[in-house]
């Protein structure tokens, strides 16, 4: 084949795209999902449920069982002092705006860590807990042998990358069941979506909350070797139901395909599959997959092309599974500081 001029650079550049992009990416994929009758354990689909994953700030679901075991065992209670400690302080992807030193209690570090997503402050709680973040992450990992999650292990509160930080979504979904059903006290917790942290406004990145209707929690995840994960709930008249979705490419994705998922289990489309959710097999030969060149590399934008492809949700006249945003429900959050001379995670007395 012959070609001349401006026709034979085209040619070559467009062969030269073919062949970067043939020879870099893989092909559009599905990641893992799950989706649950929360009352009765009964598993309405799964794909790759049991495939080890990152969990990214779903962990802070772990955090939030240990510290309610805690607070059941009367260890803390609400009001204890969370002060944020050198070490709390030295998390990344910090967005609370707080400093060495600062306090706020127990119940307000609970929605700082599970609404706002704070780093610094799941560090904090888990020294507040047990006295130091591995003496807390001790206790998580006793939790999820406890519990069957035979596919995870936590080695930090509050789900920053750690090669050896696994879960699947499987394991996500018998955590969060654990969490919703034995501690139902602490639901108003998981249904708010937005925190004012001393007047500075985080909100939470699920927004099924705000933008599916019967939605009542849990936790989103995001660092760049995992995706976006979520494990989402709907109440819907008194039937209640458990997507877990991982390593969504875009913020969009993970909610489209959490919010399809669930809207297809509360019309009854999705119906069970003959298992239980505790019959789902992990695979314990298997190391996560690192999606960071997929979502946070040169590589990001055509993957992310071809997984709208597969998730087209939402994007221009293809049907969306959110509706218009609600109302965001809120709490209110005061800090203090820390008596002169801190030097750690010791509580310290809230003022009168």
């Amino acid at each position: 084949m012959f070609c001349f001029g401006n026709a034979c650079r085209k040619l070559h550049v467009a062969l030269g795209l073919f062949l970067v992009t043939s020879s870099t990416l893989t092909p559009a994929s599905a990641t893992p999902s799950l989706v649950l009758n929360l009352d009765t354990q009964k598993v309405l689909y799964a794909e790759d449920a049991g495939d080890p994953w990152y969990p990214a700030s779903t962990t802070k679901l772990m955090t939030a069982l240990v510290t309610f075991e805690a607070l059941a065992n009367r260890e803390v209670d609400l009001e204890t002092s969370v002060v944020m400690s050198p070490w709390a302080m030295r998390q990344d992807s910090l967005k609370s705006g707080l400093k060495v030193g600062s306090v706020m209690t127990l119940q307000d570090a609970l929605y700082a860590v599970l609404v706002g997503s704070a780093n610094d402050v799941a560090v904090a709680l888990a020294e507040s807990v047990a006295g130091s973040e591995d003496a807390f992450a001790q206790r998580m990992n006793a939790t999820a042998q406890r519990l069957g999650m035979t596919a995870s292990h936590f080695v930090n509160a509050n789900g920053l990358f750690e090669p050896a930080q696994q879960t699947s979504a499987r394991d996500l979904a018998i955590l969060a069941s654990e969490v919703y059903l034995r501690f139902p006290q602490y639901r108003d917790v998981f249904a708010t979506s937005k925190v004012l942290i001393d007047g500075a406004e985080i909100k939470s990145y699920n927004e099924l909350l705000t933008r599916l209707p019967g939605t009542v929690g849990m936790k989103t995840g995001f660092v760049c070797s995992s995706g976006r994960n979520i494990v989402a709930l709907t109440d819907h008249g008194g039937q209640r139901f458990m997507a877990v979705v991982l390593g969504a490419t875009t913020g969009r994705e993970r909610s489209e395909r959490a919010a399809k998922l669930l809207t297809e289990a509360m019309t009854g489309e999705l119906t069970p599959n003959g298992l239980q959710l505790n019959e789902i097999a992990n695979d314990l030969q298997r190391q996560p997959e690192n999606m960071r060149k997929r979502v946070c590399s040169s590589q990001s934008a055509a993957y992310e092309a071809q997984q709208n492809k597969r998730y087209p949700m939402g994007i221009g006249r293809n049907k969306s599974y959110l509706k218009a945003a609600v109302k965001h429900k809120s709490h209110s959050i005061r800090t203090w500081k820390a008596a002169v001379g801190f030097s750690g995670p010791l509580p310290y007395p809230k003022p009168k």
